[in-house]
């Protein structure tokens, strides 16, 4: 057994028991999917969505560093923003500087070192060894930095601050970052402020700029700037100036003790905000302990210690805790450092993207920081209002790029019907929700798809409107029908609640829009019956279900074919089930996903479809055994991830399975699969918490629901809904055992288009 209790007995813990997992942080690895194409951030996060994520930025061969790190290459710097989990191209690794030893001639030179060993992390600190001696380790707060360097003995110390510095990209797509220009001033004291201006990257966002100040704990016993023209590089050796410009600048510092520190605040604002956030949270007498030890405090108060399990399973621990932390990694909490209007409102930026978070992501963040996500909630909203759109994605205070529909109204719909109230302007997210349903986004003209707006909003609106699907004309117009149509239920769901009767059958109907891409003559592999392309004269378009052609922007499908899209209309099963032929044939189809090879565990449409067996009366069991299986596919390690960690998409997709459910986006449902552990306390706030208890199991051979009982009453539904178990609390009692039983014979899930 995995658990030293039984039941639940799980109150009575040995004190020795509880102890080993009091403090989350301890059982965090930083590292976990750091390989393998997770491209998780390890550096320092000092909390939840902190601004400031401050790590080392490797180069190795035309290899793109999404989150600065690689395992492998040379550190060419330490910067202090960056994404975690990211595709498309990298973004950020800038306010960067570079310990060099020995006396700096040519500050435009490359300073990058190998490794000695491998990196360190642990929640709130990082360290490298580099192999010319120099050892760097990293503490932070949430807009601000500390670097603790030391140098050889003997050595002559010295930190360059290069302004140019960005993440590159080498995929030659058109997403790689660019360096527009900057401002470096060192000041008689020694400190120093710039700025640094960017544009592109993935979101292909415009001129953005980031204000940095900068302090060391002596006086450098030299300090100049540089400014760099191709080859040629000019310093100013008179110690302070001022340079700016276009070229590569910034500056260098000499010292004479080997043993040093340097403090570093950021602001989106000016240099005088990002001086005043540096003395404000990280004062000359701050110790790199103290820093690490504010970061544990934060993270296990705000979010690992929400959740426990009661397991002497050292590798459990790991995996539960460190998928926890890589969740809410992303976006960042940028209230108050906003350049581009001035609000009351909350500020999130690093939104990536709700094409990926939207189907469990958010749902969990809502559970675990109810108070950060209603601040989220609101975040989106006020955007809306001063950028005319929601964002699907964001960074760098700019919208962009939709992959699919405008999932910013699923989000919403999911907070809505969930009763998250609090400051929100319901009557204004509503508007903003119409304003993706009803506007056609300007078109950005974007390379990798010219037809419609990628920014924001739904750029294939014009044909959604017209003829109710979507045309070849726009690119991906299969996957953002079906997108569309749960976007227009979220619409339905709030609509309805606001008590907009109108509203709400226009977009039901439209929500149902899904079912003019059906067309039943397509077939494959023994079903007939797909999701194909349609043209402007109705006739459907010849497709092979199993072939998405490059599944990329230009393709009809995006990230996956017929198969996986043809399941994705979660809020209309009913109606897709009588479509597939009933019961025995939505059964063998979703068998035939995993049987045939096309599920993919790492890719996100096709998240929910291993638990749609819940919508057939007694087959609850099918949707444990593929859990069961997504789940061996994950670990705690470097290659912990079975893809893109997509902004902790996926590791959220573990967590809840390993709690034994599974949410339905925009609606109340959440479907029930079988927990991991014998005891699992997930605290809700407010005093109340959900307790999750199985007996007779073990995860990996005996999980097959044999009963289970809610808030103590017997229960026989597949199914449980928000009001059951988390708007008051509650409790989810499983028998666990080693075969199947067709226990599930009651209600089915809602399907509420049907």
């Amino acid at each position: 057994m995995l658990s030293i209790i039984a039941s639940v007995a799980a109150l009575h813990l040995s004190k020795a028991a509880a102890d080993i997992s009091v403090q989350g942080s301890d059982h965090v690895n930083v590292f976990q999917g750091t390989r393998g194409g997770g491209n998780r951030f390890p550096g320092v996060v000092a909390a939840p969505f902190a601004m400031v994520k401050l790590g080392p930025d490797v180069e190795s061969g035309r290899t793109d560093a999404y989150s600065g790190y690689l395992p492998t290459g040379n550190i060419w710097g330490f910067s202090m923003m960056h994404e975690s989990g990211t595709g498309g191209a990298p973004k950020y690794g800038v306010v960067s500087q570079m310990p060099v030893l020995g006396n700096i001639t040519n500050p435009g030179a490359n300073f990058s070192q190998p490794r000695a060993s491998p990196d360190e992390g642990r929640v709130g600190y990082y360290k490298s060894s580099l192999a010319n001696g120099i050892t760097v380790e990293l503490a932070a707060t949430e807009h601000a930095g500390l670097y603790s360097y030391s140098f050889p003995n003997g050595s002559s110390p010295s930190v360059v601050i290069d302004v140019s510095h960005v993440l590159p990209s080498f995929r030659g797509l058109g997403w790689e970052q660019h360096y527009s220009g900057g401002s470096f001033g060192i000041f008689d004291d020694g400190h120093y402020t710039g700025s640094g201006t960017y544009n592109n990257g993935w979101n292909l966002s415009p001129d953005w700029s980031i204000y940095f100040c900068g302090k060391f704990n002596q006086r450098p016993s030299r300090a100049y700037t540089f400014v760099s023209r191709g080859n040629t590089t000019v310093s100013n050796k008179n110690g302070t100036s001022w340079v700016m410009g276009n070229q590569r600048l910034g500056g260098v510092f000499a010292f004479a003790d080997t043993n040093l520190q340097s403090r570093v605040g950021i602001s989106f604002l000016s240099t005088a905000k990002a001086c005043a956030n540096l003395d404000s949270e990280i004062t000359p007498d701050t110790s790199l302990e103290t820093l690490i030890s504010n970061a544990q405090r934060r993270w296990n108060t705000e979010v690992l210690d929400k959740v426990k399990i009661t397991t002497t399973n050292s590798s459990d621990l790991q995996l539960l805790y460190s998928s926890l932390y890589g969740m809410f990694l992303i976006p960042s909490n940028r209230s108050g450092e906003n350049p581009g209007w001035t609000s009351t409102e909350p500020y999130y930026d690093d939104i990536f993207t709700f094409w990926d978070t939207h189907r469990c992501h958010t749902s969990l963040f809502q559970i675990i920081q109810p108070i950060a996500y209603e601040e989220f909630i609101r975040s989106l909203i006020d955007i809306w209002r001063h950028d005319s759109f929601m964002p699907d994605a964001r960074s760098s205070n700019f919208n962009g790029r939709v992959q699919g529909g405008s999932n910013a109204d699923n989000v919403l719909a999911d907070a809505f019907v969930k009763g998250v109230r609090g400051a929100i302007n319901w009557a204004d997210g509503f508007a903003a929700m119409q304003t993706d349903a009803e506007v056609v986004p300007p078109n950005n003209f974007d390379p990798k798809a010219p037809d419609s707006s990628t920014k924001e909003g739904r750029g294939a609106l014009p044909d959604w409107l017209q003829y109710g699907y979507i045309t070849p004309r726009f690119t991906r117009a299969v996957s953002r029908a079906v997108e569309y149509a749960t976007n227009d239920f979220g619409l339905y769901q709030v609509a309805t609640g606001l008590k907009k009767p109108a509203e709400a059958q226009r977009y039901l109907n439209r929500s149902r829009n899904w079912r003019n891409h059906w067309n039943p003559s397509a077939t494959s592999e023994g079903h007939s019956g797909f999701l194909v392309p349609r043209a402007a004269n109705g006739s459907f378009i010849p497709q092979d279900p199993k072939d998405c052609g490059g599944c990329y922007w230009g393709d009809a499908y995006y990230e996956d074919n017929a198969w996986i899209y043809s399941m994705n209309a979660i809020h209309d099963v009913a109606e897709l089930k009588r479509r597939i032929g009933g019961d025995e044939r939505f059964v063998d189809r979703l068998d035939k996903l995993f049987d045939l090879g096309i599920f993919n565990a790492g890719n996100e449409p096709g998240f929910t479809s291993p638990f749609l067996y819940n919508f057939v009366r007694g087959m609850q069991w099918k949707s444990v055994e593929r859990s069961r299986y997504i789940g061996s596919l994950y670990g705690a390690g470097e290659s912990g991830l079975p893809g893109n960690s997509d902004a902790g998409a996926m590791e959220s997709n573990l967590l809840w399975q390993m709690i034994g459910l599974w949410p339905m986006t925009g609606q109340t449902t959440f479907l029930i699969l079988a927990p991991w552990f014998e005891s699992m306390t997930i605290d809700l706030g407010r005093n109340k918490s959900l307790s999750v208890i199985s007996t007779g199991g073990a995860r990996d051979t005996s999980y097959y629901v044999q009963s289970l009982r809610v808030n103590g009453q017997p229960w026989d539904k597949a199914w449980v809904a928000w009001e059951d178990i988390f708007a008051n609390g509650g409790t989810l009692e499983y028998v666990l055992g080693d075969s199947p039983v067709g226990w599930s014979t009651g209600e089915l899930p809602p399907s509420p288009a049907s």
